[in-house]
């Protein structure tokens, strides 16, 4: 049961990263008048997005530790450094790269860097759901 807990955790990071990135925020731009305004909420949205990704990859993490007793597999030890890279490309893009754009200090630079941190992080969270389910099945 906690197996299956897990994996819908990580269905909902994935699915969140995924919703947020390549749905929410370009229609965000294509349909509100003005960029300006569109970034700001988009803004708003990715920092909420770090929070769920916080929070999914923590229980992610407690999961696999708690599985794992007193020595991890090797297929565990895989999975948890995806998590852990995805979590700390959700803190760098949110602490460092996002006060960058908002400052609209070197945007073009910044926006490209926080972009691929973003697509970094639906990559990591999309390998953590894929390993999982198929250590489920």
């Amino acid at each position: 049961m906690k197996d299956r807990i897990a994996l819908l955790v990580a269905a909902f990071w994935w699915g969140s990263l995924s919703t947020i990135g390549f749905l929410v925020v370009p229609m965000l731009f294509a349909r509100l008048g003005s960029p300006a305004v569109a970034g700001n909420m988009a803004g708003q949205l990715f920092a909420a997005q770090t929070w769920v990704a916080l929070a999914c990859g923590l229980v992610l993490l407690v999961h696999f530790r708690a599985q794992a007793g007193e020595r991890m597999d090797a297929a565990a030890r895989t999975i948890t450094g995806w998590v852990v890279t995805g979590l700390l490309l959700a803190l760098l893009q949110q602490y460092a790269v996002a006060p960058r754009i908002l400052a609209r200090e070197n945007l073009k630079l910044w926006h490209a860097l926080g972009s691929a941190m973003y697509l970094g992080q639906w990559l990591c969270a999309a390998v953590v759901l894929w390993r999982m389910g198929r250590r489920a099945a």
